[in-house]
Formats: structure tokens, C-alpha cells, sequence
């Protein structure tokens, strides 16, 4: 039963949407643990999902949108999106924790350990004659492999400069625009608010293209792959979902700049923007993190 007093919590009818979303989100996931083992149907099943979620989520954002729009949310519904909101970043937080907390065990307390440092410490577990060096660059007969894997040895570990250096001005730069925006749209500005999103955008877009040259750049020419021992695989698993959130954050804005232009937001009504503009922040800060601790340490 749908209510929309403005005294009262407003509850939806009944929806698709939930189960097409744990349907997409299925057929998405065991089409990449396919294509992960070299099944090729695996390929297909995750272009299908793409066009899927995509459909989903068009269909879905649809309807909160005109609820929006036709005044069905009040004060505590806002409430309760900014709430929502609150805890889906506070999991994003645990969840690059989660990963600079590998990257630190691995760094500050597993390979010295195994380099002969510390109580109880052993060495020559790895491979004879193994020290603790990071970026872990050197490794045995990596042509030939170890215990039947073969690996590349990087030629060199990714530098804090460069095109790392020019992605940390521009996500930087990025934030900027998007509080720019945000100034605008306090001020009723639409056009100020525009700008702001068209400029953050094109920040976000040139980032993630950058980031692909950038990979393009460490496979071709550093030799420094999924496959270069605990290095690259921490490089790639830091850097690639944050890559994926940064993906993902340019689509909200993309989402966002089209209400813009539709000015659907008021001074008093734009929580959808102000939302992705939490998670862009947030996903500003994890970069700085990484910047630090990936790259310049």
C-alpha cells in the first residue's frame, strides 16, 4: 500500500526490479567465473548482463525519479536515502581497508618475516637465497616458472611520476568542478551546476583513460603483469577497483549532469546529487591513499 501524505513514510507497491537485479547480477557473475576458466560462453553471458543491468537500471532509476518528481518523499524518506548513503560509504571504506591492510601485512610483517627478520623468523622458504626487497621485483627462473606458474619479472616498479602524477592532478581538479557544481546549485545557479558536472566528467573520463594507457604502458614495456609475483597482483587489485569505482562514479555524474540539464534539482531538493557527490569525494581521498602507498612509497 502506497501512501503519499506528507505526514506519512512513503512505502512503493510491489516492484520487478529487486529480481531482475539478482538475476543480472547472476548471470554476470557466472559468466565471469567462466570466462575466467577459458570458457568463451562466458564472453557472451557478460555482454548479455551488461545490457541487462544497464536496462535494469534505467527501469529502476526511472521510477525513484518521478516518485521524486511527483512529491511522494518527505523529510524522513530524505532521511532515510542520506542514512542509506551514510553506510554504503562506510562499506566502501572497509572495503579498501580491507586491501591497504593486505598491502601493509604483506609489506611491514609477512616478507621480512620470511627475509629472516623478527622472532622466529626463517628465510629460503620462498626460494634459496631469498631477501626482502619491495616493489618484490626479483624472481628466480621466472621463464622456466615456479611450481609449474610462470611469471614475468618487472622490469621496474611504477614510478610517482608521470602519467600516476597527472591522474592525481586531475582527480584532484575533479573535485574541485564537482563542488563547484555544488556552490551553483546552492545558489539556484543552474548553469553554474551544469558546468560543474560537464567539467567533473570530462576530469573522470580523461582519468580512466589514463589509467588504461597507463596498464597498456606496464605490460608492453615494464614487463609488469597480473603475473609478476605479489607486486602486480597488489598493483592491479589496488589500482583496478579503484579504477572500477572511479568507472562507476563517472556514470552517476553522467546521470546526474542529464537531471541537470532537466533541472530537477532545487536548493531545497537534490539529495541524488548530493549523494554521488559524497561517493566522488570519497573515491578522491582512496586515491590519495594509493598515490601514497602504491606509488611514491
Amino acid at each position: 500500500m502506497s501512501s503519499t501524505g506528507k505526514d506519512n513514510y512513503y512505502v512503493p507497491e510491489g516492484s520487478q526490479w529487486p529480481i531482475i537485479a539478482a538475476s543480472g547480477v547472476f548471470v554476470l557473475l557466472f559468466g565471469f567465473v567462466l570466462w575466467v576458466n577459458g570458457i568463451n560462453v562466458g564472453t557472451w553471458m557478460m555482454v548479455i548482463a551488461a545490457f541487462w543491468m544497464a536496462w535494469l537500471f534505467k527501469g529502476w532509476f526511472t521510477d525513484v525519479i518521478d516518485e521524486n518528481l511527483t512529491g511522494k518523499y518527505n523529510a524522513q524518506v530524505d532521511k532515510s536515502f542520506r542514512q542509506g548513503m551514510f553506510w554504503f560509504i562506510t562499506s566502501e571504506v572497509f572495503f579498501f581497508a580491507t586491501f591497504f591492510g593486505c598491502l601493509y601485512y604483506l609489506r611491514t610483517i609477512t616478507l621480512p618475516y620470511l627475509g629472516g627478520e623478527g622472532y622466529l623468523a626463517t628465510s629460503n622458504i620462498l626460494w634459496e637465497g631469498f631477501q626482502y626487497s619491495w616493489p618484490m621485483a626479483a624472481i628466480p627462473d621466472a621463464g622456466a616458472g615456479l611450481g609449474g606458474k610462470t611469471f614475468t619479472v618487472p622490469k621496474e616498479a611504477m614510478g610517482a611520476g608521470g602519467l600516476p602524477l597527472w591522474n592525481t592532478i586531475i582527480l584532484l581538479t575533479s573535485g574541485a568542478t564537482l563542488t563547484y557544481a555544488h556552490w551553483g546549485l546552492k545558489k539556484e545557479n543552474n548553469n553554474q551546476l551544469v558546468i560543474g558536472l560537464v567539467l567533473t566528467v570530462v576530469l573522470g573520463a580523461t582519468f580512466m583513460v589514463l589509467q588504461g594507457v597507463e596498464y597498456g604502458h606496464a605490460y608492453a614495456e615494464m614487463d609488469l603483469t597480473l603475473n609478476s609475483g605479489i607486486y602486480g597482483s597488489t598493483f592491479y587489485m589496488l589500482t583496478g577497483f579503484h579504477g572500477m569505482h572511479v568507472t562507476i562514479g563517472t556514470i552517476m555524474l553522467i546521470a546526474m549532469t542529464g537531471r541537470a540539464m532537466k533541472k530537477h534539482f532545487t536548493s531545497h531538493n537534490h539529495f541524488a546529487f548530493e549523494g554521488v557527490a559524497w561517493y566522488w569525494h570519497f573515491v578522491d581521498v582512496v586515491w590519495l591513499g594509493l598515490y601514497v602507498f602504491v606509488y611514491w612509497l
